[in-house]
């Protein structure tokens, strides 16, 4: 893996872009939190959940507003976001894609967290999602080829199948491994910095996808200091939408990064096929709700809390690194081979703790059993 010139250049910028959006998401979301209490948009302890107390949710809101904010500043004092091309930058339609969407995505997800809607409302939002990105000519074109070197080129009705199938898959991975303190996010933050880093690779060379990403990365890490263990407040669906879709667009909107994230979030993309598969193997509807979700299986085995996230994170950074060794094909024989080593542990798990069992609250440590205001003891 080697960096260009443009890779140095972008440095300053990232790191810049990067401070200010932990820094607005810092401060905005406590500010989120407190308008969630005073709508009663809370998440109340129940048999698949680990807090003890209602803890507001929908504090997501505000790492999308630092990201869009800052991302649009960046395009309005950057220049060079509007080549005549795709390569080596971004192009109007995609940053309006990309941040327009993040925005829509979120307050989509808003609906949810207020109104506590079913599953096929929030489906039906995320269809919508995908669909706009597809409306907006944007899609997935290319894809390794597993077979041999090269790529397989996608057009007509299957880029925009797999487009919007790429779109819904990664907003219901990060929706259904949301069940933790820190995870999504957290999990978020490990993806797109991989992201960000490939981008600045010779290969590739789009520092301006990098910048959005690391934009995006710092966002989520202000938000991660309210949401790690023991969280005062929870991503929500506003929160999930929003990692989920950008995610998504940032992966599309480059060379080669399809296969990146695919191996960067193995872990709760196939967390999320084989949950799927189960599920419907059982005549349930696949967003039917349960407890059957790998860091459910972990806290089983008897991981505390912390341990859980910190040992997902851990296995989302080695396939991280494991992107960077890797060829494109590489990359997704690696998924592929992670996906059934994968499905392989969890029915391991899946025979050690049934299903029907009540998640005990004690797994969430006595250090969050108040919840606690932003900023201060615990009350």
């Amino acid at each position: 893996m080697r960096f260009g010139a443009a890779a140095a250049q972008a440095i300053p910028g990232i790191v810049l872009v990067f401070l200010a959006a932990s820094a607005i998401s810092l401060v905005l979301t406590p500010l989120a939190r407190r308008l969630a209490l005073r709508f009663e948009v809370v998440d109340r302890p129940d048999s698949r959940r680990v807090n003890r107390l209602p803890i507001p949710r929908g504090g997501g809101v505000a790492a999308a507003a630092a990201f869009i904010a800052v991302g649009a500043l960046v395009v309005v004092v950057d220049g060079s976001f509007f080549p005549a091309g795709r390569t080596g930058g971004l192009t109007t339609v995609d940053v309006v894609a990309l941040l327009g969407g993040s925005a829509l995505a979120a307050f989509l997800g808003v609906l949810d967290d207020y109104f506590d809607l079913r599953a096929r409302w929030q489906f039906l939002a995320q269809l919508v999602l995908a669909l706009v990105v597809v409306g907006m000519g944007i899609g997935v074109d290319v894809v390794a080829n597993p077979f041999g070197p090269g790529v397989i080129r996608l057009e007509g009705v299957f880029e925009v199948a797999f487009t919007v199938l790429w779109v819904l898959g990664m907003i219901n991975s990060m929706n259904f491994i949301d069940g933790l303190d820190g995870l999504s996010s957290g999990v978020s933050i490990i993806a797109a910095v991989a992201l960000g880093v490939i981008s600045l690779t010779v290969a590739i060379d789009q520092p301006q996808v990098a910048v959005m990403c690391f934009a995006f990365a710092g966002a989520v890490l202000g938000f991660l200091r309210w949401n790690f263990h023991p969280a005062t407040v929870f991503a929500g669906t506003s929160g999930v939408f929003f990692f989920g879709f950008t995610l998504a667009l940032l992966s599309i909107l480059g060379t080669a990064k399809v296969a990146v994230a695919l191996l960067v979030l193995g872990v709760p993309i196939i967390d999320t096929f084989w949950i799927i598969v189960r599920r419907l193997g059982s005549g349930r509807s696949p967003f039917s709700p349960d407890r059957g979700h790998i860091h459910h299986r972990l806290l089983d085995l008897g991981l505390s809390h912390r341990q859980t996230v910190l040992l997902i994170y851990a296995i989302c950074i080695l396939l991280a690194i494991l992107t960077f060794l890797l060829s494109g094909t590489g990359q997704l024989y690696a998924f592929l081979a992670i996906v059934v080593g994968f499905g392989l542990v969890l029915l391991v798990l899946t025979r050690r703790s049934p299903e029907e069992k009540t998640l005990d609250a004690r797994a969430y440590d006595d250090d969050a059993a108040e919840v606690r205001p932003p900023g201060g003891p615990a009350a």
